[in-house]
């Protein structure tokens, strides 16, 4: 419900400012950002005690969700920028929530960069996503598909632990 008020809102304000330049790149970055401040403001939310809670052995822990989500920006934005990045294994590497905040905050940057670099003209162009075809823009909204399917498991982790979600907080 917050994300199809936050995308009426945001169409109204788009619409007040006249025709964007490119409108499919800037709705798809709307969408990424939403995704991007849940998961950067639940980051914020969860004390660095709880970085290691798992629900159950057959989950990924807290912290492991987080550096997921900071290898996938890298995997699928630099598929949709055709850019030959090479992995970088957050959750192989960083441990602690400094290390994986401070990933995650450089993974979104660089998938804002590839955002920059894209136009409604080569949104649709067509390049190799996972042994496929797939259009850009597709692959940058596939990632934002992506990491709110993560931020869904972070909710659960969240109100098990009854930390209120950001997406569930008053509006201000």
């Amino acid at each position: 419900m917050r994300l199809a008020a936050t995308l009426l809102v945001s169409a109204a304000i788009l619409a007040a400012q006249g025709t964007p330049k490119n409108p499919i790149v800037e709705t798809s970055k709307m969408v990424f950002g939403i995704a991007k401040n849940d998961i950067l403001k639940s980051a914020d939310k969860i004390p660095d005690s709880l970085w290691s809670f798992q629900p159950t052995p057959d989950v990924r822990t807290i912290g492991q969700l987080f550096a997921h989500i900071a290898d996938g920006q890298y995997e699928f934005c630099s598929a949709a920028a055709e850019d030959k990045m090479a992995p970088k294994d957050i959750e192989k590497t960083a441990k602690t929530k400094t290390e994986i905040v401070a990933a995650l905050k450089t993974a979104f940057a660089y998938c804002d960069s590839a955002y920059a670099k894209m136009t409604d003209a080569n949104a649709g162009q067509l390049v190799d996503f996972f042994g496929r075809k797939a259009a850009r823009v597709g692959i940058m909204d596939f990632n934002s598909a992506h990491t709110m399917e993560h931020y869904g498991n972070l909710v659960t982790y969240m109100r098990i632990k009854k930390i209120v979600p950001p997406s569930s907080e008053k509006q201000q």
